[in-house]
């Protein structure tokens, strides 16, 4: 088949010749742009930038608070009571180190999945990385293609731009020459070619896309949670601080090295400075887990948000099945000429220089009569469900066809119709093959057309589709298959994997977005879904409390993957689709989902796991120093005396069980969640430790008593901080109860070790009151289960 070329005669049908086609720029111009700068240079990153790491990691308030502490001590203390700051310096190495892995996975998976813009540059398409576009461009852009540079359209075949993304108008706009082209949208339909008039920082896309690809630790219920902790802790620390500053220098008339040190003791243990680092630290890793399985992550919070999910909209077409089909057969219809037929639908194909995975089936089963012309086409439309296209046949004779879906290009009750059914309920796809009696640019062409023959199509089911709804079944993740294609042959596929339910055909759904939402619950495959319907029950979900997943690949995906609480996308999916979604499947395996599910519950529930550890130890710290402050005693403990219990009892174990195995579904309400256990558990530590102090400052006089004394406390705080770690721990493994039991052993050998001993300044003193501190830490301890339990009860998430 031919096209009609530039300077051909004109047709006698349609006598306004294609208008002569652009060469672009060439290569002189080009290089001339390249070196005025005139080039599409933004960056778009996938992460912060190196500096942008090390200054969010370094730059923060607590370790301001705690930096200035260390320097203090430094002077005024022995080198023992200021490990806290190297253990500082040694957490935010790891967390920068973590984090600029995790960027580096980011930048070599983004620079996979970029995508390629066409220009045409001395009159040859070339693919070209998005930053060598220069200030006059010709961009060549088809159905899925996102524009990235702002210009005025030069060529036009039937094109359709979607702005929703920048003007929230959801409705497609045909280009015609001469319009305006806004980076940032994308093309629905048809096809054409547009010069970049604005390139660089200066088109809004560059804004665009580098929001839409950047590394992000907002937006998040953890990030957010662990924020509002934070500020109340910040409030809480001041005034027990100030208290503590001025009970250890004014009422006590202690030395003044002695006071700094044990002032500064009661103050940084206050700080769970290893919560925000540690948390960073575990999403970055499972960014880098991610990565490895070629998942993109491009919002962080995705990782979080699709563990949260409670529902996850599949489109049908290259998530459940695989992007091609097979035709299986042709069914000539009112006597049509199958021989005939076959040259139609040769025509057909080759009229789409961007065909989808119909028409490609299509062109891959009939050859193109080379004597057929196309002389207008009709680009497919997700919206009107059918493509068309007009044609100069060999012997001269003009004719029009349409291809698309049989109900809704044939009327009600059409025999057509029956076979259509009996082949949807084989799982089949059908197309209807329809010569129109009016023109493409008529928008009633559909109506009056005559049927020709049913065109069937069998879709590839991806081989791990069935195991991977298996899993979101089992984890109480409901699946909702939304497509445009028929309801039937949709519920079919899905009953193929394994997924059962009612197919509903979107027309007939209620507009209403409580009524759509009933409808959602009732239902569990839909058909005949157009993109907007597609953008409604997503909202109707979410409206009932939902946190709903979209996975797509094609345009008419584009406005429900944005309103979604997590968009996915396959790699080989459009450039638009790719774009607004958080997390992008580079392999296009749908089957990547479980992992990507799995590793946010792994962070959210293990987060949840160790922050208690943080907040118990913050609890119990302010609680000493109120203590301390209302009874006019000296602080029982040095930096050293901390450091040691925070390592042992937080530190080392928040890392491993941050990073371990957990499958736990996540729940919300992060906050409520943490402090329901660690303030009691808190208010339990730092009572017992205070009644050991208390009476061990009975039991001791004369010369070093106050070591004596701080040895019983910290005995006292270190066994119930153990025991806090082993309920956290729970339920056991083999490899937490040897974390658990080493921490203890740890702590025995700096009691036995005298060179430990010294350093730490710990040495028990006789029998009595040794054992009365391991006494008041069982009490403790069973107080604790008994506590934590009635917290379960009577305080429910």
């Amino acid at each position: 088949m031919t096209h009609l070329d530039a300077g051909a005669e004109l047709d006698p049908v349609h006598p306004v010749p294609f208008p002569a086609p652009v060469r672009g720029l060439t290569s002189a111009q080009v290089a001339e742009r390249l070196a005025n700068g005139q080039v599409n240079d933004v960056p778009v990153r996938s992460s912060r930038s190196l500096a942008e790491i090390v200054r969010a990691n370094v730059v923060t308030r607590f370790n301001a608070i705690i930096g200035v502490l260390w320097l203090v001590m430094l002077v005024v203390a022995p080198i023992q009571d200021s490990l806290f700051g190297f253990v500082i310096l040694a957490n935010t190495g790891i967390g920068i180190v973590q984090e600029w892995r995790a960027k580096q996975t980011l930048d070599s998976l983004a620079v996979i999945g970029e995508a390629r813009p066409t220009v045409r540059r001395d009159g040859v398409a070339t693919e070209v990385a998005t930053h060598e576009i220069v200030l006059d461009d010709l961009m060549e852009i088809g159905p899925g293609d996102k524009v990235v540079v702002d210009g005025v359209c030069a060529e036009a075949d039937g094109l359709e731009i979607d702005e929703s993304l920048l003007t929230g108008e959801a409705d497609p706009v045909v280009k015609r020459p001469g319009d305006q082209v806004m980076s940032g949208s994308f093309v629905v339909a048809g096809s054409g070619a547009f010069t970049a008039t604005r390139v660089g920082r200066e088109a809004y896309a560059a804004q665009l896309a580098e929001e839409a690809s950047r590394f992000t630790l907002v937006h998040s219920e953890l990030r957010t949670g662990i924020s509002t902790i934070l500020k109340y802790v910040t409030w809480m620390m001041v005034p027990a601080a100030i208290g503590l500053v001025l009970t250890q220098l004014v009422v006590k008339n202690n030395g003044l090295k002695d006071a700094v040190a044990r002032t500064v003791g009661g103050i940084v243990p206050m700080v769970p400075e290893g919560l925000v680092l540690l948390t960073s630290v575990a999403f970055a890793i499972g960014v880098i887990r991610l990565g490895r399985q070629q998942c993109l992550v491009q919002e962080l919070p995705a990782i979080e948000g699709l563990a949260r999910i409670d529902t996850v909209c599949l489109d049908k077409t290259g998530t459940l099945t695989e992007g091609g089909m097979d035709v299986t057969g042709l069914r000539a219809l009112d006597g049509s000429d199958e021989s005939y037929v076959r040259k139609v639908l040769g025509a057909l194909g080759e009229s789409d220089p961007r065909p989808n995975a119909s028409l490609q089936a299509i062109v891959d089963a009939y050859p193109d009569s080379e004597d057929w012309r196309c002389v207008e086409s009709l680009p497919f439309s997700s919206a009107r469900k059918y493509s068309g296209a007009a044609f100069s046949e060999g012997d001269g004779e003009t004719s029009t066809w349409l291809l698309g879906a049989p109900d809704v290009l044939l009327s009600p009750g059409h025999p057509a119709l029956a076979e259509t059914d009996r082949l949807n309920e084989e799982g089949l796809r059908v197309l209807l093959l329809a010569r129109a009696t009016r023109d493409l640019d008529d928008p009633e062409v559909a109506d009056s057309a005559r049927p020709t023959a049913l065109v069937v199509l069998e879709q590839r089911l991806r081989p791990d589709a069935a195991d991977t709804l298996r899993y979101f079944a089992e984890q109480d993740v409901r699946a909702k298959v939304i497509s445009g294609d028929n309801a039937v042959s949709v519920g079919v596929v899905a009953a193929k994997l394994g997924l059962s339910g009612k197919a509903v055909d979107a027309r007939r759904l209620p507009a209403g977005r409580e009524e759509m939402a009933d409808a959602l619950d009732e239902a569990t495959v839909f058909g005949r879904v157009s993109p907007q319907q597609k953008r409604d029950m997503v909202g109707a979900l979410q409206s009932r409390g939902h946190t709903v997943a979209m996975t797509g690949d094609g345009v008419n995906d584009v406005l429900a993957l944005k309103d979604a609480d997590i968009g996915v996308s396959m790699g080989s999916g459009s450039e638009a689709t790719r774009a607004v979604a958080q997390i992008v499947l580079l392999n296009n395996s749908f089957a990547t989902l479980p992992s990507v599910v799995a590793e946010g519950r792994r962070v959210i529930g293990n987060i949840t796991r160790v922050a208690t550890l943080f907040l118990v130890k913050t609890v119990y710290s302010v609680l000493l120093a109120v203590l301390v402050v209302c009874s006019g005693v000296e602080y029982p403990f040095l930096p050293r005396h901390l450091t040691l219990l925070s390592t042992l009892t937080i530190g080392i174990p928040a890392f491993f069980l941050a990073l371990a195995p957990n499958k736990e579904r996540a729940r919300p309400h992060f906050v409520r969640r943490v402090m329901r256990y660690s303030v009691p558990g808190g208010v339990v530590a730092g009572v017992a430790t205070f009644v050991t102090y208390l009476v061990a400052r009975h039991y001791y006089v004369g010369a070093g008593s106050l070591d004596a004394e701080t040895s019983a406390a910290t005995l006292t705080l270190f066994l119930v901080s153990m025991w806090v770690l082993a309920i956290v721990a729970r339920p056991y493994t083999w490899w937490r109860l040897v974390l658990v039991a080493s921490m203890g052993v740890a702590f025995v050998l700096v009691l036995a070790v005298p060179s430990l001993q010294g350093f730490f300044a710990l040495r028990l003193v006789g029998v009595a009151m040794p054992w009365t501190a391991v006494g008041v830490a069982v009490v403790a301890a069973v107080v604790l289960e008994f506590l934590w339990k009635w917290v379960d009860r009577r305080f429910p998430v």
